[in-house]
């Protein structure tokens, strides 16, 4: 497998540093609100990865956080020079987005989190995105990111600030920067700040613990440093290194947490174990809706369940995001999602209609030119062209193409098979029917020996009955 690795920026060969094993880890979600389906592109890219990498022969160990604190409304501390990445500076403790949203529901902090999770996690069920090995919870790692902190600070990587928050001490580390192109020099205070803020000693230092003030009663934590609560940064090093170990091979998330999030990740988990800890990262672009990024404020948030709403196969838009690379912004639409929706239903009534046909061996060729295009950076609109190939190919056996296309749906997650044995409009015949009448009116008079030998008698002409709210259901 290669892949796009941003901190090289260019495609590289995946090696494994232990052979026979890719080890993942995954940014996951803030769990404050439903995931959008900009949030599940990214979730998706990470699951094809761990699909290729496992179709190659490989055990896969994916850890993929959840973030339930410290991740504030505008939790970014910097604005680079140029094009605006990120903006804003940190808030106040009572900006946690988690807390924000349980003010708004008139819930606890942790009910809402385990609410949003449940969510997030029935909505990857829906995409066919396969669960991670791990789900570390941030407010249940605090042990290890206090552990994470005192290294830091032992080695003279963090220090604490004239407020009482420990921060990371930007400047320590000669490699900040190789992520997302940003040299600290040219960073400077956010947009909500015309000045450095005083209680660092560097303005583009970071919290990594933050001092909680005495109106903030929850998701508060007591540490050598006094009780707060930790920085979003802080909780990927700590989690990440406690489950993966300082060696992890891939590193997913969206292009927007480059910069600050996983350069400031990058920084910390390096200086704590002394070596370059993260061997590939890999992130996904931005998702377009109708040509407009998805806002609350442009009223178009679209959620998993609003394209079920519609009448649409979930996974139809699995199949739309199949079909534009992973590093390329797309824009998704309505019509798209509708039209690969045809799409799907099409295929899956071509496998379920090949499937009464004679097995015949998967064509090898086809076979080598998917695992190729799948292999080369996650090229899925080459692999569904093979897809079409295969379904067009007036040579091939209708076997052949049913073991074809689920052998490629191991990748593409597609549920192909899924109208295999579904009964369709099959014509019950006469005798059959006239038995089944007759059972019908034996149950109705309680005559359960007669039930039953007309029962064997519609077995014996090769169809089944069985009996529910709506009464007899006769199969072959």
């Amino acid at each position: 497998m290669r892949l796009h690795d941003t901190r090289l920026k260019s495609v590289v060969d995946i090696v494994p540093a232990r052979a026979g094993l890719v080890t993942i880890y995954a940014c996951g979600p803030t769990v404050y609100r439903d995931a959008h389906v900009g949030n599940m592109r990214t979730f998706l890219l990470t699951d094809l990865i761990r699909r290729v990498a496992e179709l190659e022969g490989n055990r896969v160990v994916l850890v993929q956080n959840i973030t339930d604190v410290g991740h504030m409304a505008d939790d970014t501390g910097l604005a680079a020079l140029g094009p605006q990445i990120d903006e804003g500076q940190a808030g106040e403790e009572e900006d946690d987005k988690v807390l924000l949203q349980a003010a708004a529901e008139g819930r606890t902090a942790l009910d809402v989190a385990r609410y949003y999770e449940a969510r997030f996690h029935t909505d990857l069920n829906t995409l066919n995105i396969r669960p991670a090995d791990h789900y570390p919870r941030a407010s249940e790692s605090i042990e290890l990111m206090i552990d994470l902190i005192a290294t830091l600070m032992e080695s003279d990587h963090a220090y604490i600030g004239t407020d009482g928050s420990v921060y990371f001490a930007a400047q320590s580390y000669a490699g900040y920067g190789e992520l997302s192109g940003n040299r600290l020099a040219e960073l400077r205070p956010g947009h909500r700040k015309t000045e450095a803020d005083p209680a660092k000693r560097f303005h583009a230092d970071w919290a990594l613990w933050k001092k909680a003030s005495e109106k903030r009663t929850q998701l508060v934590w007591d540490t050598p440093w006094g009780a707060g609560f930790p920085g979003w940064h802080t909780e990927c090093s700590a989690m990440s290194l406690s489950l993966l170990g300082d060696v992890i091979d891939i590193h997913t998330g969206g292009i927007d947490l480059r910069f600050p999030h996983h350069e400031d990740e990058r920084a910390q988990s390096n200086c704590a174990t002394g070596r370059e800890v993260v061997r590939h990262w890999v992130h996904g672009e931005h998702l377009l809706f109708e040509g407009r990024k998805m806002s609350k404020s442009s009223g178009n948030v679209v959620l998993v369940s609003d394209v079920a709403a519609r009448g649409l196969d979930p996974l139809a838009l699995r199949l739309a995001f199949l079909q534009n690379r992973y590093r390329q912004q797309v824009n998704l639409t309505w019509e798209g999602l509708e039209a690969a929706d045809t799409m799907l239903r099409r295929w899956r009534a071509r496998v379920a209609d090949w499937a009464t046909s004679p097995s015949a061996p998967m064509p090898a060729d086809y076979r080598a030119r998917f695992e190729t295009v799948v292999a080369d950076d996650l090229d899925m609109p080459r692999a569904l062209q093979v897809m079409r190939d295969v379904e067009k190919d007036p040579d091939l056996a209708d076997g052949a193409r049913l073991e074809f296309f689920l052998h490629a749906d191991r990748v593409l997650g597609l549920d192909l098979a899924i109208d295999i044995g579904r009964q369709t409009s099959i014509e019950v015949p006469d005798e059959v029917t006239a038995l089944a009448e007759l059972r019908a009116a034996a149950r109705a008079a309680k005559d359960w020996a007669e039930s039953d030998r007309l029962r064997d008698a519609i077995a014996e002409l090769g169809w089944t009955v069985t009996d529910g709210k709506e009464g007899q259901q006769l199969q072959r």
